[in-house]
């Protein structure tokens, strides 16, 4: 099926105006949902709305949209001035700078869009993204959206041009609220920790070798219940024996012990999965996990 766009607009910088449309890049793969029931008669249940003062139920065709501008005062606006709100915006992205193409902290990500060319934008398009892919570079610009007015990125990657969403100063909180204490860390123990984030490197993130392996797992009992058995509680497993660390040391010994064992066992079975050489840089990602099994072919009803 073909992607559908979901706006059309113009990417412009400079004296250069890109016609590009707008794609959703990704999709919520919402957790299994359960609907409310009447106990009495088993029954889907739906949601009223209650008039606070009156407490009636007011249908839909009752209810107006307000904005309070001070309190429980209420200045109300028609469907056709809501529209206008949103319709008057300028339907531009536009590039405001250039930067490095790590210079933004992922912390700051929002959504993320794909941009493909309009009509009569192809030759831009192409030349815009080979040239950020060519001075490893991406764009800061600004974008009105339903009523927001966003900073967003935009990024080539090798098949055209994402465009990311990006959450404001006071959108994202200081981690300096935590009170996170700062200790010295031993020699030895930082070599160690090191050999452990060597042994575990891979090349990269391959977001195809991970499952929802908790949904996979709900989703099984629910077969069971639907074939007429009765969902047990599990036995809870041991805490493991990292949770508390008495000696830190010979805790991370004991990783790399157990990091040793898991690839030599990798080793004598079916091909292991590609790993990197040792990385001098800090947060490696961890060894996929194995993949879930295949999903039943039941599925619960969403919300």
């Amino acid at each position: 099926m073909a992607a559908r766009s979901i706006a059309s607009l113009s990417l412009s910088f400079g004296l250069v105006s890109i016609p590009v449309k707008v794609f959703s890049a990704t999709e919520s793969k919402s957790s299994v949902g359960f609907n409310l029931l009447h106990k009495g008669c088993g029954s889907r249940l739906k949601q009223q709305y209650i008039c606070q003062r009156e407490g009636v139920v007011v249908e839909r065709a009752d209810m107006v949209k307000g904005y309070e501008f001070e309190k429980d005062r209420y200045v109300v606006f028609e469907p056709d001035e809501l529209e206008a709100l949103e319709t008057t915006a300028q339907h531009t992205v536009d590039i405001v700078a250039f930067m490095p193409a790590g210079a933004i902290d992922p912390l700051y990500f929002d959504k993320a869009y794909y941009l493909g060319p309009d009509r009569r934008g192809t030759k831009p398009y192409n030349l815009l993204a080979e040239a950020m892919r060519k001075t490893g570079t991406c764009a800061l610009a600004r974008w009105v959206w339903k009523g927001k007015q966003y900073m967003v990125q935009v990024r080539a990657i090798d098949e055209g041009l994402v465009l990311q969403q990006l959450l404001y100063a006071d959108e994202v909180r200081s981690m300096a609220d935590l009170g996170v204490e700062r200790v010295d860390i031993q020699p030895a123990e930082l070599a160690l920790a090191e050999q452990l984030i060597d042994q575990n490197a891979v090349d990269g993130y391959d977001p195809s070798a991970y499952k929802d392996e908790e949904k996979q797992r709900i989703l099984e009992e629910i077969d069971r219940k639907i074939a007429g058995k009765k969902i047990t509680v599990a036995d809870t497993p041991e805490p493991s024996a990292g949770a508390e660390v008495i000696d830190l040391m010979e805790a991370l010994k004991a990783s790399l012990s157990k990091s040793k064992r898991g690839a030599a066992a990798a080793d004598d079975g079916a091909a292991p999965a590609k790993r990197a050489a040792p990385v001098e840089r800090k947060g490696a990602k961890r060894a996929a996990a194995p993949a879930a099994a295949p999903a039943p072919a039941r599925r619960a009803a969403k919300k």
